[in-house]
């Protein structure tokens, strides 16, 4: 009998048969370094997501300190505000002067670390340690992917890539501003340039023009995406719509979804856009089934209150008092229609990725790169602005927003032109 050869393993980085998917050349792991925001985590998980790596993703986190004196540090890189409050602590101890430093803790993330690891409790982040593991894992583990969002992340996770530039592979999501080199990859909107823009130009003071940033077009190691990463995929979708199916799936049809931000620093606005929403919404409920309005934690008061008295009590509606569990990922699935506030670019990602109609409240008070994200959408065709004269029946759509998965693609393009693959 003549002996059995088995076939070489393929030298490329594609194409590889499962047989041979191993070796240090193969990302079968993430670490994720969170900020303590939702919004800014959310991107980080999303992009792991769209990678295959989200039952194989340890979480960390930088803590920033928070309350009392802490809110007026927060413009402090966070290593100096870190060492401020080392220092009160030494002066004053656990006094009762120290608690006017402090005032409140952070709150436990609720996260599930790791997938099946079984970690209840997300780390806190040490670019020593994350540095340390992935070069003595490596030869066993293979590559990590770090992944990061938020200015408080920059700092960190470029160290661990200068502590470990042959073992891990960092992305950063959103524009660093500066020193871009410091990452194997930038992921950040579009309109994070728009001061490089005509447009963004002419709204900057000549003397001011050097101090805003960018100050350079984006370079071979940036992606650029139409709005933010998110986690709310087909698949996460699939999984909501059955989670969700006895509460949403008898409501009258269409079912309008409305989310509601806060203002902003680039897209400022009070309890007009609420008394215009509510005016609005009252014009089109004779085409609606159901509609469901969902707050975010930055909505001030005096807006949830004004939405909930003028619409609270309509039997056509129902307004999430908050309390767990949160629908935002039912309604992503069962809406057919959804009106969202122009300050949320998170919210509008995920409801523009959905390929329902979108409809956007508030844009007009928008400025600066928001206005940009805007003007993106609009020429895109996936959002139209709300007016109040809609027939919320009539049913229209677009090309999905994908820009988790596309990231994702470019992601790996990265990681073959290295010689590294993501493992399935």
């Amino acid at each position: 009998m003549r002996p059995i050869r088995l076939p070489e393993p393929p030298s490329g980085a594609f194409g590889m048969p499962e047989i041979f998917d191993g070796g240090v050349n193969v990302i079968r792991r993430a670490v994720v370094i969170g900020n303590g925001f939702a919004g800014a985590e959310n991107q980080s998980l999303g992009l792991v997501r769209a990678l295959g790596l989200a039952d194989r993703q340890t979480i960390y986190r930088v803590t920033r300190p928070r309350g009392g004196i802490n809110e007026w540090l927060h413009w402090l890189p966070i290593s100096f505000h870190k060492i401020i409050v080392h220092v009160i602590r030494q002066m004053f101890g656990n006094s009762r002067f120290s608690v006017v430093f402090e005032r409140k803790k952070m709150v436990p993330f609720p996260v599930h670390n790791g997938g099946g690891l079984g970690l209840l409790s997300v780390l806190e982040a040490d670019s020593r340690k994350i540095a340390a593991i992935a070069r003595d894992t490596f030869e066993k583990e293979g590559p990590t992917l770090v992944v990061a969002c938020g200015r408080d992340t920059i700092s960190l996770v470029s160290s661990v890539r200068r502590l470990a530039p042959q073992n891990v592979f960092v992305i950063q999501i959103q524009h660093p501003r500066s020193h871009l080199d410091r990452f194997d990859l930038v992921v950040t909107p579009r309109h994070d340039y728009y001061a490089l823009t005509a447009s963004g130009q002419q709204e900057i003071p000549r003397i001011f023009r050097r101090w805003v940033t960018p100050r350079e077009p984006p370079g071979s190691n940036v992606v650029l995406t139409v709005g933010a990463l998110h986690q709310a995929d087909s698949t996460a979708l699939r999984i909501a719509a059955t989670a969700w199916h006895d509460e949403l799936a008898p409501l009258p049809k269409p079912l309008l979804v409305i989310n509601i931000g806060g203002p902003t620093r680039n897209c400022r606005y009070g309890a007009d856009l609420a008394k215009q929403l509510v005016s609005s919404l009252h014009n089109v409920l004779t085409s609606c089934g159901s509609v469901r309005i969902s707050f975010s934690r930055r909505t001030p008061k005096k807006i949830s209150d004004i939405v909930s008295k003028e619409l609270g009590g309509h039997p056509k509606i129902y307004i999430w008092d908050g309390e767990d569990p949160n629908p935002h990922m039912g309604h992503l699935a069962w809406a057919d229609a959804f009106i969202v506030t122009a300050d949320s670019i998170s919210m509008l990602s995920e409801s523009c990725s959905t390929g329902k109609p979108v409809y956007v409240i508030g844009a007009e008070h928008c400025k600066w790169k928001f206005s940009a994200f805007h003007k993106t959408l609009r020429e895109r065709g996936v959002v139209r602005p709300f007016t109040g004269l809609e027939d919320i029946s009539n049913i229209w759509s677009y090309p999905p927003l994908n820009d988790a998965v596309e990231a994702a693609v470019r992601v790996r393009e990265v990681l073959a032109e290295r010689g590294w693959t993501v493992g399935r």
